[in-house]
Formats: structure tokens, sequence, C-alpha cells
């Protein structure tokens, strides 16, 4: 059998297991792991296991486990609560006020955690309960939550553009400061939205009443100094890095270390908060690690088979499609995938293929910035992907959090303006690829 027909029995096999529901790690590596033993016999042992020394010699992995440590203890010790009371005594003054510090809220919690989850969660049982109290419109400020919360994987420490970089082989360091301005812009095209409804609208998001306004400028403050403190910790932890002073895998520690401090210093490092930190902090280290492993496998039989060379051959040469319609119809693909994968399973399933294939595209640009701008782009494609139907995975946790009134129905039509908005933030950075590329250019060009 030629090798491109077994790429495409491999590639077929996978799909097939993934839609049995089974876990996206296993699958991925036992479709390569059984594929190499048929191909090259005992000898093709060798490839997961070379793997997985890859794996663990590579020393920024070591990030991953410090940032989501961080994220956790910052969401569980409550510092998300000071923050969102910071917000709202600041910003509830006016219309939409709660919803622009919701946002807000995200950019930071992102900044803190790197995941989703975990500002979905954040934003469920913090700030919806309070907007839904004081009359916020409840299908705007569901979206608004969702869309805030998946600015989680854009935003450094991005926990998918760790797992991109590793699959890509390309560094951390320059991945997450690409992903800065593409993932403020997209906050601010969120904020804008909010602003110009409830300016057009203002019974979308009633401002606080003259008696809750009445605040004294004392307890403004006081939160303003509470409220502060995860900028502190964020300055602390990635000042040294991009000053040159520490490395990222030394930043990153820097950032575990002072945030336990706090929990500690402030009575809220509990046993309890401990073994629960320990425990999410360990399984998501553990599930990225695994997926990382399967993907490095089943991408070297596929490089062995040399599919990648056949997929150039056939885009380039003899379909004779022009780099950016290549580039188009990847994005067109990630979306479409999107609607039923999570972005994990998206990225280990097409990496093998799109990633070589961008790195030939002829955009006017150096191979790897093609690729680190490339990883802002499928990063921006997962936001999207984490709320759109059927399977948006934001939007089966979003009703699971919010109250009954809020139904399914309110919860998909919240996220069309949404989607649009990411949509036109996806084009924006695919235009101008200096939003992306301009920070780690100053960083690293220094």
């Amino acid at each position: 059998m030629p090798n491109e027909y077994i790429a495409i029995v491999m590639f077929g096999g996978m799909v097939i297991m993934l839609l049995t529901g089974q876990r996206v790690f296993a699958v991925i590596g036992f479709v390569g792991a059984v594929a190499a033993l048929a191909l090259w016999g005992t000898g093709g042992s060798a490839i997961p296991f070379t793997s997985t020394i890859k794996l663990m010699n590579w020393y920024p992995m070591l990030t991953l486990p410090m940032f989501v440590w961080m994220g956790y203890v910052m969401s569980e010790t409550r510092m998300a609560d000071d923050l969102y009371r910071m917000f709202h005594v600041w910003f509830g003054a006016i219309p939409g006020g709660l919803a622009i510090g919701t946002i807000f809220l995200m950019v930071l919690i992102s900044a803190m955690n790197g995941l989703s989850v975990a500002g979905l969660a954040i934003g469920a049982t913090i700030a919806l309960p309070e907007m839904l109290k004081r009359g916020y419109d409840k299908v705007m400020i569901t979206g608004v939550i969702q869309g805030g919360s998946s600015l989680g994987i854009l935003i450094p420490p991005s926990v998918v553009l760790v797992l991109y970089a590793m699959i890509a082989r390309q560094p951390v360091g320059q991945l997450w400061l690409a992903g800065v301005f593409p993932g403020l812009l997209m906050a601010g095209v969120f904020l804008v939205y909010i602003i110009i409804r409830c300016a057009r609208n203002p019974a979308l998001g009633p401002p606080l009443t003259g008696e809750e306004r009445a605040a004294g400028q004392a307890e403004k403050y006081r939160l303003l100094r509470a409220g502060i403190l995860p900028f502190a910790i964020f300055a602390a932890m990635m000042g040294p890095f991009l000053y040159g002073w520490a490395s990222l895998v030394e930043s990153s520690v820097i950032g575990a270390t002072i945030a336990t401090l706090v929990a500690l210093v402030r009575g809220r490092m509990t046993k309890k908060v401990f073994e629960s930190c320990m425990v999410q902090t360990l399984g998501v280290s553990c599930m990225f690690m695994w997926i990382i492993l399967a993907a490095l496998a089943f991408g070297a039989v596929f490089d062995g088979l040399g599919a990648v060379k056949a997929i150039e051959t056939l885009f380039l040469q003899d379909m004779g499609l022009s780099p950016w319609t290549i580039l188009i119809l990847m994005q067109v693909s990630f979306l479409i995938m999107g609607m039923f994968l999570d972005d994990t399973a998206m990225l280990v399933i097409v990496a093998p293929l799109y990633v070589p294939l961008v790195a030939k595209l002829d955009l006017g640009m150096p191979p790897q910035d093609v690729l680190i701008w490339y990883g802002v782009l499928y990063t921006i494609t997962c936001q999207i992907a984490y709320i759109t139907p059927p399977f948006g995975y934001n939007l089966f946790l979003m009703r699971a959090m919010a109250p009954d009134h809020v139904s399914l129905a309110d919860i998909y039509r919240s996220i069309v303006p949404i989607v649009g908005l990411m949509l036109l933030t996806l084009v924006i950075v695919m235009v101008f690829p200096e939003i992306a590329l301009w920070l780690p250019h100053q960083v690293y060009g220094q």
C-alpha cells in the first residue's frame, strides 16, 4: 500500500475512534503506536520512546504546572472576588459598567491562569449573579462572560499555546508574547460592543443606583488596594522575564511562589485549599503531557510516511492554490472542527499536516514568524470553538453554573454577536500580522 494511503487510513481511523468518545491522548497515541509497529515491526517502538525522551528534555514544559498552580491558588483563595468587588465599585456607576468590569476581570484572570474554564467558573459564580440581580440583560451578559473567559487561552500564560509550542517546536516565550496584543484587542472589541449596546439601550445594563454609588472614597481605595494585588503578582512574575533577569521557567516559579506566600500571609491557604489546588494542577498538567506525548508519537509516524510532503505537493503544486487561500481554508477547517471537537483534539489531529505546510507558505515573513503568528490564529479559532454549538465546551459549563431561568436557548443566542466579534478579531490579526509579532520582535530582538 502506498504511504499516502497508509496516512489516510491512520487519519481516518483516528477520527472514527474520537467519535466513540475515547480520550484524545489515548486515541492518538494508540493509532500512532499501532501504525509504527505495523510498518516497522518491533523497531517501531523506538518512536514513542524517543517522543517521551524529547518531552522530558523540554525544559520550558516546567512552566505549565507552575502557571496552573498559580492560577488555581488565586482562584481558590478568592483573590478574584476582591478583583470583582473593585471593578463593581469603580465601574458600576456607568451603563454596562459591571459588564465592562467583568471583561477587565477576565483579562486579569487570564493573566493568572491560562485556562478558559477558570475564567468561566469565576465569571459564572461571581459576576453573573451580581449582574442578574441588578437587572442586566441575561442574554448579553452570558455571552460577555463566555467570550471573556475564552481570553484565558490567548493571553499569557496560555496553556494551549504551550501545547502548540511543543508540537510546532516553537519557543513558548515568543508565543506568549505574540498572544498579548491580539488578546487585548479582542478584549477591547468586547468592551466597545458593551459600551455601544448599553449606550443605545441603557436597560440592557443599568448603572448602580445612587445609594449603591454612595460608597465612600475610603471604601473605594480599600477595594483598590485589595484588587491591585493580582496586578502586583503578575508584574513581579513577568518583569524579570521581560528585562532578561530571569528565564521563563524561573519567572513561572516566582509567580507561583509569590501567589502561595500571599495566600499564606492572608490566612487563605487552608489544608483543603492546598489539596484542591494540588489535585487540579496535577490533573491539568498530566492531561497536557499525555496529549503532547501522543501527538509527538503520531507526528513522528506521519513524518516517516512522507504524508506531509504529499500534502504540500497536492496544495502548492497540483492544485496551485495561493498561500493565502490555503491559510484561509485551514482556519475554516478549524472553525468547522471546533463545532465537534475541543482545542487539543483539533491541534493534535491536524498539526502533523498543517504546521509543516504553514512553514512552507510564502507569506512574506520568515518561517519562524509565520509559525508564531499561526499559533495565535489557531488559538483564536480555538476560542471560537469553545462557544460554538452543538458541542461548545463553554456552552454546557455556562448552563451548568447559571441560574435555572437562564436557559440553554438564551446561552446559544448570547454567543451569536460574540462569535462575530471573535471572527472580526481573527480577520484583523490575519490582515495585520504585526499585531502578534511586534512584541516578540521587541523583546527577543534586543
